[in-house]
């Protein structure tokens, strides 16, 4: 379906010369080291995406919003439309490689004003991922701790966990994006490896199992909403959730050999290895159930912790848990590099307060530190509701969806709308380009509305689904901080301008 560009005779540094100049053409001067390969790169964004994560985090969701039918056949239909969002994103991607990723090519194809929006969903997205994946990985501690020696995992200890993981993240991208690129590279065989473990021990282990029938049709709704065909749609979240992130591929461009083709690559392999190994996962998972309400209710706090604790005992549960923490731990460093690229890029194009700190780039380790610290400290804020509201999780996933979700179909429709005006990439979908990009768009409209609304009934402050205000509060400060920055805000035309020279020469410290 893709057309790739032909293998280099030349060794590594043929394409990395070869990009270099390419985004010297897009406006930029080469300021982060490209030491990211093909599968490193892919490696990012199926860290990012992690089945391991988002599956298990908000599997507990899934059990009261549809229950196993809408958790397996959710995945399904998900996971084919997301691949679609994929291939269509991927193609622009190959065309305008650069950290700035969604926001560079919205503004490409559709002005300034496109830019800036979709920067800012995007920032907000990337963001909220972080404080989701880290405080889900933070859950999870809390019941492996638990388990071990009796530990509460009430809001406050586990906001504590979320701070260290937090801490730990944003160390681990300072030392650079070898770094980084080696982690997620363990990261992948481990997510796979771990996938296969977890589901044959539940396979065998256990002396009772769900039936078929049960894993795939049956229906449960403890959401309070009457409607099945409603809580059918709020329950496609978890799928949702997970299959976020793949722009990580896109903002690690700069820093990749080959990224006109091998960013491209490493969004649809992150798909769809991600969506067989999640569904594989899932259904695992649900044929081990022992006890339905009981799971719901775990005195962990975390459903699928019951399930193993139900089916492997103790010694045996602690050991899987250790699997799904550590992969957790890889998404969330991940999704650090990730965001960090973009606040980074989105300040090289002064977008936002504070551009001048947040774009400078370590002489020692070519990172952009201040970007990464940025990063940690938002994500941060956005989890703290969740010291006073027990469903303010649920609302950081959504924010995650609802800010990242639109900003990949803007850069999509732009792409559609512009015709043959679009210069394609080496890695291109031919003739299948405009039906694949209108699925993708019609999809990402749907699933953003749906996530908008709330997710319990009846809706109170505990249970109203906050990521509408914060969709509204980003795009108040965004509309604000335009009429502020309007002027200084652009993408340049090409690189070459004394000004910008001197500024990004400014920013290596």
């Amino acid at each position: 379906m893709s057309i790739s560009a032909s293998a280099p005779s030349s060794p590594e540094a043929a394409p990395q010369k070869d990009e270099e100049q390419r985004l010297r053409e897009l406006g930029y001067q080469p300021v982060l080291a490209r030491r990211m390969g093909g599968f490193g790169n892919f490696a990012i964004s199926f860290s990012v995406i992690s089945i391991l994560s988002g599956c298990m985090t908000l599997y507990g969701f899934g059990m009261s919003t549809g229950g196993p039918s809408v958790m397996l056949w959710g995945w399904a239909g998900v996971g084919l439309f997301v691949l679609c969002v994929g291939m269509a994103l991927a193609e622009v991607t190959s065309a305008y490689p650069t950290s700035g990723a969604l926001y560079y090519m919205a503004d490409r194809l559709g002005g300034r004003k496109w830019g800036w929006y979709t920067g800012w969903l995007n920032l907000l997205g990337l963001l909220g991922a972080i404080a989701g994946i880290d405080y889900g990985a933070a859950l999870f501690t809390g019941a492996l701790f638990n388990l071990q020696w009796g530990f509460d995992p009430t809001p406050g200890s586990t906001m504590v966990i979320f701070l260290c993981i937090l801490l730990l993240h944003a160390v681990l991208n300072l030392f650079g994006v070898r770094l980084v690129s080696v982690l997620n590279s363990i990261s992948v065989w481990w997510h796979l490896g771990g996938v296969a473990v977890i589901v044959t021990v539940l396979a065998i282990v256990p002396s009772h199992h769900q039936s078929p029938s049960f894993v795939f049709t049956e229906f449960v709704n403890d959401t309070g909403w009457e409607n099945p065909l409603y809580v059918a749609a709020i329950g496609l979240l978890l799928a949702q959730y997970t299959f976020c992130g793949y722009d990580a591929s896109a903002h690690l461009s700069e820093e990749t050999s080959n990224a006109s083709v091998s960013a491209a690559k490493g969004i649809v392999r992150a798909i769809w290895v991600s969506w067989v190994a999640g569904f594989v996962l899932l259904a695992g998972l649900t044929f081990a159930i022992q006890d339905y309400a009981g799971t719901q209710n775990s005195a962990t706090g975390v459903p699928p912790a019951q399930i193993l604790i139900d089916a492997l005992g103790t010694a045996g549960a602690t050991a899987m848990l250790l699997i799904v923490i550590a992969a957790q731990l890889f998404c969330g460093n991940a999704e650090v590099a990730a965001a960090s690229r973009m606040v980074f890029a989105f300040s090289r194009d002064n977008a936002l307060p504070g551009s001048a700190l947040w774009r400078k780039v370590s002489s020692r380790t070519q990172t952009p530190v201040p970007a990464v610290w940025l990063s940690v400290c938002v994500a941060a804020l956005l989890a703290l509701p969740s010291l006073y509201s027990t469903t303010a999780y649920g609302a950081v996933t959504a924010i995650n969806v609802i800010g990242i979700t639109p900003a990949y179909a803007i850069p999509i429709y732009l792409k559609l709308r512009a015709g043959d005006r679009f210069e394609r990439g080496p890695w291109h979908l031919g003739r299948w380009s405009k039906p694949i990009g209108w699925i993708a768009v019609v999809w990402v409209a749907i699933v953003s509305v749906l996530f908008l609304l709330p997710q319990s009934s009846p809706v109170t402050v505990d249970s109203m689904n906050y990521a509408s205000i914060a969709l509204v509060a980003v795009l108040v400060l965004a509309t604000v901080w335009w009429f502020v920055a309007r002027r200084s805000y652009s993408t340049p035309a090409a690189y070459g301008n004394a000004r910008e020279e001197a500024e990004i020469a400014e920013s290596i410290v």
